[in-house]
């Protein structure tokens, strides 16, 4: 672009020499990704009389879904280039006049340019873009969408059958969901209720809100309804996006199974072992092939199921969701369980949080009030109603009541502040923080009261109360002698020291940098050493040492996000002879303990700091969120709120920016792009 107007901008191509030396200052200045910049060059070199404005834009929609959008709003690109961009603190050559005339001659010109370029159609043809009124697509990704909106228009339209006997039905939603003390609306037995109504069902809801006790209460009811209708048994699968997120997923099925086999009636528990305790991911529920993007369940080999349950379902990409819908039989039922308001996919697709969109406020018809009051007992409240409903609303609900957080949680307040955008709330927060939330904000990298945070004492500051990665050291150290060391002894230290590690996490909003999971990493790793917590000399693999594995690796029954601690395991009889070998939980709901050497893993890396998308799917009982000392677009409300819930019971911001840099996470949301709803 060389011009002052998107006429100019928007000639036919012809020299092109000026249009890819800005290409180029922007790919140097890191606003583009070689793959963009080749994603353009490949459109030019095949359609020559294409705009340069066309280009542009076929580069910018490519380097969108770096960013997670599915596709360039162009609309927003005209109104703000800038922050719709994602460009940060990056001033790449042109950007002011190109941001000028975005705002000066609008979309009118763009939508001009993409009809002349040979490149764009609307859809139907083999065009490698789409244009669909303001929104630019690659062509995979538009077609994944329509493809995504048509099975979920189809399964809301499917009679689920089994609450055709509206008494049968309330039988069972009554014996799981009995009155609770204090009355008020049970929106989990009314979540409950609209998945035996619909085959497709989305129950959305923040930490402690109950999804799993939900979707386990629904399960039973699923079987039992089943069992007495004289159908076979359901085949039912659980899974989840990542290994960790499963592995939570099976605690949280097994704590909820443990509970209703103690409350629950009598005609209930044949059902309870009817109900799956194992999830899985979805990668390896679907069947991943190796070196290739497709799966082997596929709509020409279904996969074996009734009913599909998928937690953390704000981590689904649009593409997996695409593959999920496309393996799962027509008759089958989706119930899908997540938190509307935490991060979205790393990938492209922001897919629950597009389906959640209205969930606040419910938006259920007349007919459906009826309904649910005829199946639970339950009267909508008027703010969650509407005569004018859509046929997805009817098919979402929010939990809204949690019960991870006291009433006076500085987390929880927290949270909804964080959530609510309400920077005077957070403002009265750091001024006067409860006992469970503290505010850091160091001036210099160096602040002593980051060490005594990440690390906690030295070990010669006596037994007390150590915090941060110390208290979990105390564990490691309480290994058994050469003489005790029998295998249950041995597993009963490792279950001790995975406990331990798991009450305390460093999180951080970016991977690069000082205050990145990188930079941190190294830094406690060094506080620690020199806090005597690790003996020195040792090289990259010492007994403590925290671990993640970054990629699936079946054949150690491993998946992304696990994380182990490595041990020095003494040898039975040998005094002072051990070997490392690295502990992981099981992850089956179960107390075992999985062992493996470290030279058998590929991938792995030191995790004293993880990013907070990859804590998605844990909780910790003390959180440190650390964020950048610089904002930008990373830094968001959904970051800073998906961070700090994943603690329990205590929780520090650290933000080396000051209070700014807080005040503008809470008020930047993540915008992603995309068109699943539009009609």
């Amino acid at each position: 672009m060389t011009g002052g107007s998107l006429d100019e901008w928007g000639a036919a191509g012809g020299d092109r020499a000026a249009l890819w030396a800005q290409v180029g200052a922007w790919h140097e200045a890191g606003a583009l990704r070689g793959l963009d910049v080749a994603f353009g060059r490949f459109l030019a070199e095949r359609a020559p009389e294409a705009p340069d404005l066309a280009v542009w834009l076929a580069i910018w929609c490519s380097a969108q879904l770096g960013h997670g959008h599915v596709c360039l709003d162009m609309q927003a690109l005209c109104d703000a280039a800038v922050d719709t961009l994602a460009l940060g603190d990056a001033r790449p050559q042109g950007l002011a006049a190109m941001a000028r005339a975005l705002e000066r001659d609008g979309l009118a010109a763009c939508r001009q340019a993409l009809d002349r370029s040979g490149f764009a159609g609307g859809g139907e043809g083999a065009e490698p873009l789409v244009r669909r009124d303001h929104r630019l697509y690659l062509a995979r990704y538009w077609r994944a969408e329509r493809r995504v909106r048509a099975q979920i228009d189809q399964r809301l339209t499917v009679d689920s059958g089994m609450a055709a006997d509206p008494a049968r039905a309330r039988a069972w939603l009554d014996a799981l969901f009995p009155p609770t003390p204090g009355g008020g609306t049970d929106w989990q037995k009314i979540a409950c209720a609209t998945a035996l109504d619909h085959a497709f069902c989305v129950v959305t809801g923040g930490p402690g809100t109950g999804k799993t006790t939900t979707v386990v209460c629904l399960l039973a009811a699923l079987q039992g309804l089943a069992r007495e209708g004289g159908a076979a048994e359901l085949r039912v699968c659980v899974a989840a996006p990542t290994g960790k997120a499963a592995a939570r997923l099976n605690d949280s099925i097994g704590s909820a199974l443990a509970r209703l086999r103690v409350a629950a009636p009598g005609f209930v528990q044949p059902v309870l072992a009817e109900i799956p305790a194992q999830a899985q991911t979805l990668h390896r529920l679907l069947g991943s092939r190796p070196d290739t993007r497709g799966f082997r369940h596929t709509a020409d080999h279904p996969l074996p199921a009734d009913v599909l349950v998928i937690d953390e379902a704000s981590m689904m990409d649009l593409e997996m969701m695409d593959a999920v819908l496309a393996a799962l039989p027509t008759g089958a039922r989706l119930i899908l369980l997540g938190d509307k308001d935490q991060l979205a996919s790393v990938e492209a697709g922001a897919v629950l949080g597009e389906l959640c969109a209205r969930a606040e406020r419910g938006h259920y018809t007349p007919a459906r009030c009826a309904r649910i009051a005829d199946l639970t007992g339950q009267d909508i409240p008027a703010a969650q109603r509407d005569p004018h409903g859509a046929a997805l609303d009817q098919a979402v609900v929010m939990l809204r009541s949690s019960r991870r957080f006291a009433v006076d949680s500085g987390i929880g307040r927290f949270a909804v502040a964080v959530n609510r955008g309400a920077v005077a709330a957070v403002h009265a927060l750091r001024n006067d923080p409860p006992a469970d939330l503290v505010f850091l904000m160091p001036s210099v990298a160096d602040d002593p009261r980051l060490e005594a945070l990440f690390c906690g004492e030295h070990r010669d500051a006596g037994e007390g109360a150590p915090g941060g990665y110390s208290a979990y050291l105390h564990c490691v150290d309480a290994g058994p002698s050469p003489q005790e060391a029998t295998p249950e002894a041995v597993d009963r230290w490792a279950r001790a020291v995975l406990e331990a590690r798991g009450r305390f996490q460093v999180l951080c909003a970016v991977r690069e940098g000082p205050w990145g999971a990188q930079g941190l990493n190294q830094r406690i790793e060094a506080g620690l050493r020199a806090r005597g917590w690790i003996a020195s000399g040792h090289g990259e693999w010492y007994s403590g040492r925290p671990v993640l594995v970054t990629r699936n690796q079946r054949e150690l029954g491993l998946a992304n996000g696990d994380m182990g601690v490595a041990l020095a395991v003494p040898e039975p009889g040998r005094a002072g002879e051990h070997q490392i070998r690295i502990a992981f939980a099981r992850g089956d709901g179960s107390d075992e303990v999985r062992w493996i050497a470290p030279g058998r893993v590929a991938d792995i890396e030191t995790v004293y700091a993880l990013t907070v998308h990859k804590s998605q799917g844990s909780e910790f009982d003390e959180v440190a969120l650390v964020l950048p000392e610089r904002g930008g677009p990373i830094l968001t409300r959904e970051l800073l709120y998906t961070g700090a819930t994943r603690a329990r019971r205590a929780l520090a911001v650290v933000a080396p920016g000051g209070a700014p840099s807080v005040d503008a996470a809470v008020v930047r949301r993540v915008r992603r792009a995309g068109g699943l709803l539009a009609d």
